[in-house]
Order: structure tokens, then sequence, then C-alpha cells
């Protein structure tokens, strides 16, 4: 399969890196990424400044290109410019592997799920994965699951504008015992903010 990769925690992230290296055994991979973190920036398309991708040289079986833009704006520049001039439209639109899950109203803040949004609303099957641990995350169980759940399941499946948000367990691959749809949950963060005085003597709030 012709494959876009994209996230939010950036081209370097070793989540994306992990899934690319995975993924490109058996399939072509190119990966349109945030040049710089964006985590939490939700569905926001750059507008008013210019988007440069740049394509990074190194020594792997995929192609990288660095996207000075939001998770939406590289699967924008991966679908309309990158495969765009290569003649060829992506079977698949997947974004990740974020560090840290996304339940709930996460995927309304999320970059990792907007970029899979992205994809779905151009009408290409699209999925999100994240593997559930900030700390210490096993990224190699993300990508063999991610590898096996493409050999097996079957994308057509996946209704027209819609997008898959997986989340796979942090634990040893061998230790994942299946797979299960469900519906996304609802719950609410419970926000903290610290006011804070500036340098310049002004007050400020920061987020805990």
């Amino acid at each position: 399969m012709n494959i876009l990769l994209v996230n939010d925690d950036g081209v370097t992230a070793p989540g994306i890196l992990c899934a690319a290296r995975y993924l490109s055994k058996e399939h072509y991979v190119i990966v349109s990424a945030p040049e710089s973190e964006q985590s939490a920036v939700g569905h926001g398309i750059t507008l008013r400044f210019p988007l440069w991708a740049r394509k990074l040289d190194i020594n792997e079986p995929f192609e990288m290109y660095a996207v000075s833009g939001t998770p939406a704006d590289c699967v924008k520049i991966g679908l309309d410019v990158i495969f765009k001039e290569k003649g060829i439209v992506p079977d698949v639109v997947i974004s990740g592997i974020n560090r840290g899950e996304n339940l709930g109203t996460d995927v309304v803040y999320s970059g990792t799920v907007s970029g899979a949004l992205e994809g779905a609303i151009a009408g290409i099957p699209s999925i999100a994965i994240s593997v559930a641990d900030f700390k210490d995350p096993l990224y190699d169980t993300a990508a063999k699951f991610l590898v096996k759940f493409l050999r097996e399941f079957d994308l057509k499946l996946i209704p027209r504008f819609t997008a898959l948000n997986i989340n796979v367990p942090s634990i040893p691959y061998e230790e994942i015992k299946g797979w299960k749809l469900t519906r996304q949950s609802k719950r609410r963060y419970e926000d903290y903010f610290e006011k804070r005085i500036d340098p310049s003597g002004r007050e400020y709030y920061w987020m805990l």
C-alpha cells in the first residue's frame, strides 16, 4: 500500500520513526510531519503564513518531509503536493504513533487525531494510533500491532469521511490479546491555572 504518515509530536519523534520503519518493510511510506512538536493544536491550519516542506536527507527506506505547520497542514501538503507530484494517491493516512493515549474529549484537542480526520475529509481511509503511556511508551508494540491490523483489516469497511482512533496499551506485543471496536468515551479534564508574574511584572497564567 501507499501510506502517508503524519503525527503531532514532530518529524524526529521516536513514535513516527518507529512506525515508518515497521510499515516500510511492507509498504511505500512517505512521512509528512511537523518540523516541531504540535501536540494539542487540534485541527488548526496555516492561513496567513507560508508553509515550507523540506525533504530530509535520511538513510531510511522511506521518504521524510519536515513541514512548518500543523498536523492538518502536513496532511494537506502530503496529499496535494508530495503525493500529487508523484502521480499517486495514498491508500491510507496514518497519524502517529502518538506518545500517550487519545481518549474521550482528547480527540477534540489532539493533533494526532486531527491528522487522521484531515485524511478522512479527503475521502481516504485514515487511522490515528497512540500508545497509552507518556513516560515509557513501547512504540514497538503499537507499530507491530499496526502492521498486523493493516494486514487483517479491510480498510474499505471504514465508512467514508470516518477515521479510526486506535489506542494500544504499552505492554509487550505478545501480551496483546486482540482488539475491540467501540465508541469514544465522554470525559472532561479539571483544568488548574497557576497565576505567575513575568519579568515585566505582568500577571500571566500557566495551565497545570
